[in-house]
């Protein structure tokens, strides 16, 4: 079961899922110290809830320690942006190859349509932001794979990672509509089963995103 799936029955649960969403979202900075009092307090939850919560994020790679630091978001950084790209060009080129062969034609036909209905808020001034999981273009080409090992390690390893730089640095500017028709295309090769030219689109498209993001890291 991915996280998307996952039902938030503890008090551990919901607290992770509000702090990591907060993160992704920039409402708690990138290189921000988390005190467990005080996201305690916050919360209204125990310290020990609070360090459960902050150890899956550990995991989830938007929070680290450091040695007489303690638990701090990660920082974006341009050397950690090229790395995270890096990866996500070449496994997500290949989910775009294996979604063109195995993705039901009604998944494609879902995703053509999500991208038609995001598009229309763009075109009534609002930015071009993507909810997590099945609303994520990303995250249902990853899906659409059908290769559970390849979702696993986008889905759970880098895939809020990914998040935190698109949601925080990527999709405002000239770059909103770009994106857009990127999507599109990718989406048309996959509806016409050209694997090749759907990898290929992706990773192009991963790059110009990771170009765009490193110029707005360079201005910070």
């Amino acid at each position: 079961m991915s996280f998307f799936q996952e039902q938030a029955v503890t008090s551990s649960d919901k607290t992770f899922f509000r702090l990591r969403e907060e993160i992704v979202e920039g409402e708690i900075a990138a290189g921000s110290k988390l005190s467990e009092v005080e996201l305690s307090t916050k919360y209204e939850v125990s310290r020990a809830v609070v360090r459960e919560a902050i150890n899956r994020l550990e995991a989830c790679n938007i929070v680290e320690r450091k040695a007489n630091v303690g638990a701090r978001v990660v920082t974006l950084t341009a050397e950690g942006l090229i790395e995270l790209y890096q990866i996500r060009e070449a496994l997500e080129g290949m989910a775009a190859r294996l979604a063109a062969q195995n993705m039901p034609e009604a998944e494609i036909e879902k995703l053509a349509t999500l991208l038609d209905d995001q598009f229309e808020l763009v075109k009534q001034g609002q930015s071009y932001y993507q909810e997590a999981g099945d609303l994520d273009f990303h995250y249902r080409i990853i899906v659409g794979s059908q290769n559970q090992q390849l979702i696993t390690m986008l889905s759970n390893g880098i895939y809020h990672l990914a998040r935190m730089y698109r949601v925080q640095l990527g999709m405002t500017g000239p770059r909103v509509t770009t994106a857009y028709d990127e999507h599109k295309h990718i989406v048309r090769a996959i509806a016409n089963r050209d694997g090749e030219l759907a990898e290929i689109l992706m990773r192009r498209h991963i790059q110009y995103s990771k170009n765009n993001i490193a110029v707005k890291l360079s201005k910070m």
